[in-house]
């Protein structure tokens, strides 16, 4: 999950947070620093969201909580100042017959014009959706009549209600229902329908094939394929030569290398719509993000063999054949971590 998040979508949806500590890490990506050290500890259980306003536990917090605030609205004007020069916030490219790629700031959707109506990958964020929803109204006047989340986080299942609103159905899988009830937002809408293993959405002489291969990035990412454009709709798993994102929240690293493995085997595809990033990308990146987590998880599990230390592991395992990537230097000792948990204590 490579969110810009709580800046791209301003204060209001800070509240929606649930961690003060995930929100630290969405200012310190965006300033460079972040003022929520001493909220580290602040487990999900320990703020919850009432009537759009935040409740703290623990009275020593509250101030941190304020501080958070002030910060956010501080920093929420930083969101464009951070797009290259040129890059406009949202973006429309054609990237097949009647098939769309959407962008909104960083992250990435795609949209399906049919002859009864538009089918819509993630809504990503409540802005995003809005814009997207302007372009799609500017390419045809048919309706949006279904929304699919790709997974369950916030960053790409937010602002689905712009299309609900306009009659759309919202589809996902089962477990991503199930982790909506759990942990509700406000901008998340739950979904009218689910499905366990695939399903074919069909409209207008159009399918796309919906397909879950089991837990990997998270325990409900599903793929979006579309047959007669060989394109799928892969988030997060592959975006390009690029480390996973931070320590891998959310992630099951050996479901990761067999999803990734079914990917590799599923046929019907030649290019990959990806969640961020640029418009397409070719499916053999794919192959090379297996690799890279393989490698990975062979070094970290001999660390552990050998009793290596959590600081020890983070300082000596490198994988110079990935230090082109991007995140290299940054997220590699948090991958680390990640997997390093994986095999010590089974998480």
């Amino acid at each position: 999950m490579r969110s810009v998040g709580c800046l791209e979508r301003g204060f209001a949806d800070l509240r929606l947070h649930e961690s003060l500590a995930g929100l630290g890490v969405c200012v310190r990506r965006r300033l460079g620093f972040s003022p929520f050290n001493r909220l580290d500890g602040m487990a999900a259980e320990d703020i919850r969201v009432s009537r759009g306003r935040i409740k703290v536990k623990h009275r020593a917090w509250k101030l941190w909580v304020l501080v958070a605030g002030m910060v956010a609205v501080l920093a929420g004007g930083a969101a464009n100042a951070q797009l290259p020069p040129g890059m406009k916030p949202f973006e429309v490219t054609k990237v097949a017959d009647n098939v769309y790629s959407f962008r909104s700031f960083f992250h990435r959707t795609f949209f399906l014009v049919t002859k009864d109506g538009v089918i819509v990958g993630d809504p990503i964020s409540v802005k995003g959706a809005q814009a997207m929803s302007a372009a799609i109204k500017k390419i045809t006047d048919k309706p949006v009549r279904y929304v699919v989340y790709s997974h369950s986080h916030w960053d790409h299942a937010t602002g689905a209600k712009v299309f609900k609103d306009q009659g759309a159905r919202i589809i996902s899988h089962a477990n991503c229902a199930a982790h909506f009830k759990k942990r509700p937002n406000p901008n998340v809408v739950p979904p009218d329908g689910t499905f366990r293993t695939r399903y074919d959405l069909k409209l207008g002489g159009e399918t796309v094939r919906l397909l879950y291969f089991g837990p990997s990035h998270s325990n409900c990412l599903i793929f979006m394929l579309l047959p007669r454009h060989k394109l799928l709709f892969l988030v997060d798993l592959v975006s390009g030569k690029s480390l996973p994102w931070r320590a891998m929240y959310d992630s099951d690293p050996a479901g990761s290398v067999k999803v990734l493995k079914a990917l590799e085997a599923l046929k019907g595809y030649d290019r990959i719509l990806p969640g961020h990033g640029p418009p397409t990308l070719p499916r053999n990146l794919i192959t090379f993000q297996r690799e890279y987590l393989e490698d990975l998880m062979a070094a970290v599990k001999e660390a552990v063999q050998k009793r290596m230390s959590y600081d020890k592991a983070r300082a000596e395992i490198k994988l110079p054949k990935y230090e082109s990537w991007r995140g290299y230097k940054k997220d590699l000792p948090m991958n680390i971590e990640r997997v390093y948990e994986y095999f010590r204590r089974g998480i």
